[in-house]
């Protein structure tokens, strides 16, 4: 609470954000013997990536992609990160499950950094199904784009393919491979689960059949309806679930290029960027969230923008600002365990922000003032688009102290972060200094 100040939007400060319960002390089971067990060693060394050849970077048990780790619907899974090498040290943050806090892995705010020859143990329970993936955050905007990553899906089934995209210094890849890649067809139907790792937004389609979008950021689509020649957008550390036919050969466009996922044998059509994208506005039917966002307990604004000034003692021309000011004399978000809480996030910066808030999910309310008429739109990672403003909502239901910030990470360590705290809860852990903790 040293950084910035505090913004209670508009509810109590009843409790002094310095006594309470510590980050570390918010867990995953302690004891319970775990369902999924994986070590995970990091090492800076050269690796290859098939189709285009040797590349210098991180692994994670010498692979980049990381090994894909895959859990039923209430399993426990316990991940030991070993660093054999990294001399900045590492941390694994699960990107889009919503875990106990102390298990978040943000080097500073929920542990420290492991450093060369130590370990560090998370343990959590997949409570949801879906499609998350998982990556540093320590010096992420470094260590992620050269490889620290990984695919979690949890209640996967038979007719599953992994499309995770990620880009090393402009080679694009799909699951660490470059160029046309092939995947046999599961059966007659597949689930195509699109993983975007990257720093941007990414358009992606289907040539040779429609679709349907069925999840996006592991939350299911209510009554999804036939898509064909349209495109949608996973923006960064987004996920979208897509289901098809695949009785016959079919392309899945990944933004562009020569890197494509072909599922069937023989020859799939190829096509170009559709110009319609999907709306998921208006996508699907309404249902119901379970807490109405109109008896809100907290409103949020968080305005997005840009300006001159200083930050780490660098003179710049176009610096990123929170409500107007740089980091780190931006706001921390305050709130009660069971709030609602609505936020709206405006874009007036001039570049697009895919924005992610750990630990929770939002629903989206509006756009530019438009309401949502589809299925619930439930997110961790939105796309902001240059003059564009969300109004979201959702219940604070996960204590801790949470990382709210733009996922193009170099934006992240240019200072376009800020962080959701919870009344009584503290932590031990600090950024820079003699910790050496640099999440971004």
């Amino acid at each position: 609470m040293s950084m910035g100040y505090a913004d209670y939007g508009g509810g109590s400060a009843s409790e002094h954000e310095h006594h309470g319960v510590d980050v570390s002390e918010l867990t995953g089971p302690p004891d319970q013997k775990p369902d999924v067990a994986v070590d995970l060693v990091a090492r800076k060394e050269h690796f290859d990536i098939p189709g285009r050849g040797s590349f210098d970077g991180y692994t994670l048990n010498h692979t980049s992609p990381g090994p894909r780790i895959v859990a039923k619907q209430g399993d426990l899974i316990q991940v030991t990160l070993h660093n054999d090498n990294l001399p900045d040290g590492v941390t694994l943050h699960w990107h889009g499950v919503d875990v106990p806090n102390a298990e978040d892995g943000v080097a500073g705010v929920t542990q420290d950094a492991v450093q060369p020859g130590q370990s560090y143990v998370y343990r959590f329970v997949a409570k949801d199904v879906g499609t998350y993936w998982y990556h540093s955050h320590q010096i992420a905007h470094e260590q992620v784009q050269k490889g620290l990553y990984g695919v979690l899906i949890v209640q996967p089934a038979p007719g599953d393919v992994i499309a995770a995209v990620h880009t090393y210094d402009k080679i694009r890849t799909v699951n660490g491979e470059y160029g046309e890649r092939r995947v046999k067809a599961p059966g007659p139907t597949a689930r195509v689960r699109v993983i975007n790792t990257d720093n941007g937004p990414m358009s992606i389609w289907v040539d040779g059949t429609s679709y349907k979008v069925v999840a996006v950021d592991g939350t299911d689509v209510n009554a999804p309806t036939e898509v064909s020649g349209k495109k949608v957008l996973v923006t960064a550390g987004g996920r979208v679930d897509l289901e098809l036919r695949t009785d016959k050969p079919v392309r899945i466009g990944l933004g562009g290029g020569p890197t494509t996922l072909v599922i069937g044998d023989g020859d799939a059509p190829t096509g170009t960027e559709p110009t319609d994208r999907v709306d998921l506005l208006t996508y699907g039917s309404p249902k119901a969230i379970g807490f109405d966002p109109a008896k809100a307990t907290r409103v949020f604004r968080y305005d997005i923008g840009r300006r001159i000034g200083f930050f780490d003692g660098k003179p710049g021309l176009r610096w990123w600002t929170i409500n107007g000011q740089q980091y780190p004399d931006v706001p921390m978000f305050v709130v009660d365990e069971g709030d609602v809480v609505r936020m709206t996030i405006k874009n007036t910066s001039g570049q697009v922000h895919p924005m992610h808030l750990h630990g929770h999910h939002l629903v989206v309310l509006s756009r530019n003032g438009v309401k949502a008429t589809g299925s619930p739109w439930w997110t961790d990672s939105l796309n902001v688009e240059d003059k564009e403003s969300y109004e979201v909502a959702f219940v604070a239901n996960n204590p801790g102290i949470w990382m709210d910030h733009c996922h193009n990470l170099p934006h992240a360590s240019q200072g376009l972060i800020t962080h959701l705290m919870y009344n009584g809860v503290s932590t031990k852990f600090h950024l820079g200094g003699g910790t050496d903790n640099h999440p971004e």
